[in-house]
């Protein structure tokens, strides 16, 4: 790759640093999306032993890739989001990936698609901890932080992505028992 369109794409990717999610750190500031992609691919990196048959160099990539659309769009919660809001970071970012020289125009733009259809081992792998990652950082964060929503979603969202893998169910029921004991220890010191 030419060193002026290195130097191009990683200005793009910079964006992520500042561009915030809903959720907070355990330090109380805002979370960049450029963290939770990083984190979501260090827990790819530490699950890949109990999935022997993914490709552990797809799953990295899908991870540290997967939030390059709000680069130009910006975050939008999940329980905000809606299909206008997909479809067009969508068309944002196909027009990005066609400006990308080869092969890594082509291998984004098939790794986007794959992550789409979420039919493959990785895919689904990616998915998951997508979500998880997402709530164990609302575990991390002082739950004042919390939206009277996101009391219920810490017990259902990302049960779908789970189901595929008892490892994942199990991953998915310790977050969960995570944030059933923030919530009792937060309505015992309101008593």
């Amino acid at each position: 790759m030419e060193p002026q369109k290195l130097v191009e794409i990683m200005n793009v990717a910079e964006r992520l640093k500042d561009t915030v999610r809903h959720c907070y750190t355990s330090g109380g500031r805002r979370e960049s999306v450029a963290e939770h992609s990083w984190r979501t691919a260090l827990m790819a990196y530490f699950v890949s032993a109990e999935f022997p048959d993914a490709d552990l160099e797809k799953l990295l990539k899908m991870c540290l890739i997967h939030d390059l659309g709000e680069a130009f769009t910006g975050d939008i919660p999940t329980f905000e989001k809606t299909e206008e809001d997909e479809k067009k970071e969508e068309k944002i970012l196909e027009k990005w990936l066609m400006s990308l020289p080869e092969p890594f125009n082509r291998e984004m733009t098939e790794l986007f698609q794959e992550m789409s259809e979420r039919k493959s081992l990785e895919a689904k792998i990616f998915k998951a901890l997508d979500n998880l990652e997402a709530l164990i950082q609302h575990n991390e964060s002082d739950i004042h932080t919390w939206l009277p929503l996101e009391y219920s979603l810490q017990m259902t969202y990302g049960n779908d992505k789970a189901e595929f893998s008892d490892y994942m169910k199990n991953l998915r029921d310790e977050v969960r028992k995570d944030s059933m004991r923030k919530i009792r220890e937060e309505e015992s010191r309101d008593i």
